[in-house]
């Protein structure tokens, strides 16, 4: 991961398909805001346009599609 053209860590994502749509996977209870900023902002470092949020909680699996602002 770069910030502001410096290495400032490592980012290994869940899942890229296509090289287009960057797919994060989570296992809990229940998704939170702060599960969403995370998945924009790994948008945002990676430079990928879709990414795709799916929970797979104990009820049912829940998934929450975001769309980098360009």
């Amino acid at each position: 991961m770069f910030y502001d053209g410096i290495v400032v860590g490592e980012f290994v994502a869940d899942l890229v398909v296509e090289e287009t749509i960057l797919v994060e996977l989570k296992s809990i209870r229940n998704l939170a805001t702060t599960h969403e900023v995370q998945l924009v902002n790994y948008l945002t470092t990676t430079k990928k346009d879709v990414g795709l949020l799916i929970n797979f909680g104990p009820r049912k699996v829940e998934v929450k599609r975001k769309v980098r602002n360009l």
